[in-house]
């Protein structure tokens, strides 16, 4: 159940008022090209309460598609991947990537604290770089002919993978 949208407050004093119930990991997007994509992974990202969103590009993104959701959430952008990987430091770093990925989306078992999520382009996925410093490449199965899923709809998946481990049942947000 989500909290009811506080559409007359300021957005730093929801920001503040979000910042204890905020959980520890964050979702990244790489060279997403689709600015109504990243709105849209946002708009997500925030139901999660993520702790942040790290966009690696300088393409913009589309603020309508995040429903406004992009008030209320730190969002970093980095111009390239080295600053985004000084940024990450020697935080657990997850790529979701199908034609690398070392295990798939419904083996995994647990997720590590403070982990970032990295989700690459639908087009070009993921740089050489950012492979190889992934500590775990996660791939969503397909069973049908299309090549990949859409990038908003695969964070979602991963999101929601990750909360039925982190949420007991019946739990709206734990702390």
């Amino acid at each position: 159940m989500a909290l009811f949208p506080p559409l007359d407050q300021d957005p730093e004093e929801v920001r503040r008022l979000l910042a204890p119930l905020r959980n520890d990991l964050s979702v990244a997007i790489y060279n997403h090209g689709n600015p109504f994509s990243v709105g849209g992974i946002i708009r997500v990202a925030h139901s999660f309460l993520v702790r942040e969103i790290l966009i690696i590009g300088s393409e913009p993104f589309y603020e309508k598609a995040s429903m406004g959701m992009h008030r209320y959430e730190t969002v970093r952008v980095f111009e390239g991947e080295e600053p985004f990987l000084q940024c990450v430091g020697d935080r657990p770093l997850w790529a979701v990537e199908k034609d690398h990925a070392t295990i798939s989306l419904f083996a995994v078992e647990q997720y590590p604290r403070e982990v970032v999520l990295l989700f690459g382009s639908e087009r070009a996925g993921l740089s050489p770089t950012l492979i190889a410093r992934a500590d775990q490449i996660v791939g969503i199965p397909m069973y049908g002919v299309n090549h990949s899923y859409p990038v908003a709809i695969a964070a979602g998946m991963v999101l929601c993978d990750w909360a039925r481990r982190r949420y007991k049942p019946g739990t709206v947000v734990a702390g």
